[in-house]
């Protein structure tokens, strides 16, 4: 008898075939604010002039536009800090222009892109009542934060100390 003749165990049978259960609704609101949180970050992005008076496209600093100081670390030291550019990206790549917001933060272009994405995986799961196409949230969590911050630092390094 070869394994796909066996028999599979009765615990085995109700874990594979069956649907995760159905998220509580505190999870679907806070996915749906999550959706909602992430159009306001775009909002906000698309609002920002990331151009100068010549029209060039900036690399860094237009945070400043939404009322936040300069970067500390650009003030102390005049190297930008692993975050630098990063609303700089969104605001270009909110503008249409992708190859300028690649410039201005390569990482950053590819959260907006990632974060993008989340909007209607969001608004998609919370309508659902089960996350869409994804298993274990924990995991995405986990690998995304670290390729993220791993990205983010190994980015900067090249810039500060290059």
């Amino acid at each position: 008898m070869d394994d796909a003749d066996k028999p599979v165990p009765v615990a085995r049978r109700a874990i594979v075939g069956r649907k995760p259960p159905r998220m509580a609704s505190w999870m679907r609101l806070m996915l749906a604010l999550m959706a909602l949180g992430l159009v306001a970050v775009f909002a906000a992005a698309a609002w920002i002039r990331p151009y100068d008076e010549s029209g060039n496209a900036e690399k860094m600093a237009t945070h400043t536009q939404l009322g936040m100081p300069p970067c500390n670390m650009v003030v102390a030291t005049g190297k930008p800090c692993p975050a630098c550019g990063m609303t700089t990206s969104f605001a270009l790549l909110m503008h249409g222009d992708p190859f300028a917001s690649l410039r201005a933060n390569w990482v950053g272009t590819l959260l907006a892109l990632a974060w993008l994405a989340l909007i209607p995986w969001g608004i998609v799961s919370a309508m659902r009542g089960r996350l869409f196409m994804v298993r274990r949230v924990e995991l995405w969590l986990t690998v995304g934060l670290s390729v993220l911050l791993t990205l983010m630092i190994g980015r900067w390094a090249v810039i500060f100390f290059g």
